[in-house]
């Protein structure tokens, strides 16, 4: 317990911007092939307070739709939004790069072209679409959605992450290792539990299922298109990864519950 109380600590620092003590970085040799196993549960920990303050507006009678949005606002904040920034460079390296370099100078480079762009446009809002549309069948609902989809779009990045060789040597993803297939495991297990308990209560076992299997799909579209595009993963196919399993499965939700 001891040991994933430190992998967790160490991916709520690595996934987002919450405060953690320095402790639990002295000595550690940067690799996160062991503590990605902690992914889903700081997915909900950096989750939990837009889904709380989403919860809170909607029962004080604020619009869904701007609701969702502002959640997605404080979410993005507390995640820096790393994610979002590894979906719009792979959309645009994916989208124009012509080869395997050419795709990854594309990604390198911190400028976003029209393919990031309309990507990041098409994440915000299909997301607080599916948000809004969540709130008729039960105001709480899609605080519930937003906390799951966290923990099983953190997951399947884990899956992504460790189908693949890293398309770069000197890449973060790289640097930081390969998952550890025991760690995948524990990834894709908790959060399949997590998403359950959260979710079976209010929308439904069916919908969930629904909805997670089709954002399992996603992942398994983004592994293919990288490995077949780049030989590997990166950073950003990471990210975009998280972003599209997030999508998927929100989206999906809303259309089953």
């Amino acid at each position: 317990m001891t040991e994933f109380l430190d992998d967790l600590a160490r991916s709520v620092g690595f996934l987002g911007r919450l405060p953690v003590p320095s402790r639990f970085f002295v000595g550690h040799d940067g690799s996160f092939s062991r503590a990605v196993r902690a992914f889903p549960s700081a997915g909900l920990v950096i989750a939990t307070p837009p889904a709380l303050l989403l919860t809170l507006l909607l029962h004080l009678g604020a619009d869904p739709l701007l609701s969702s949005l502002v959640a997605l606002a404080v979410l993005t904040l507390l995640t820096g939004a790393l994610h979002e920034d590894g979906l719009a460079d792979a959309a645009d390296g994916f989208g124009g790069g012509r080869d395997r370099e050419h795709i990854l100078s594309i990604m390198k480079d911190s400028r976003n072209g029209s393919y990031g762009v309309i990507a990041l446009i098409l994440s915000f809002a299909l997301r607080a679409a599916a948000l809004s549309a969540l709130a008729g069948p039960a105001p709480t609902l899609p605080a519930f959605a937003l906390v799951a989809s966290a923990a099983l779009s953190r997951a399947l990045m884990v899956a992504h992450w460790h189908a693949l060789p890293a398309a770069r040597s000197n890449g973060v993803a790289a640097g930081a290792g390969r998952p550890a297939s025991a760690a995948r495991n524990v990834a894709l297990g908790s959060a399949a539990v997590a998403g359950l308990v959260l979710l079976w209560p209010v929308a439904g076992f069916l919908p969930f299922i629904f909805a997670g299997g089709l954002s399992a799909l996603a992942a398994i579209g983004v592994t293919r298109l990288a490995a077949r595009r780049i030989g590997g993963h990166t950073g950003d196919t990471i990210g975009a990864t998280q972003q599209a399993c997030e999508i998927v499965f929100l989206v999906s939700l809303a259309l089953a519950a």
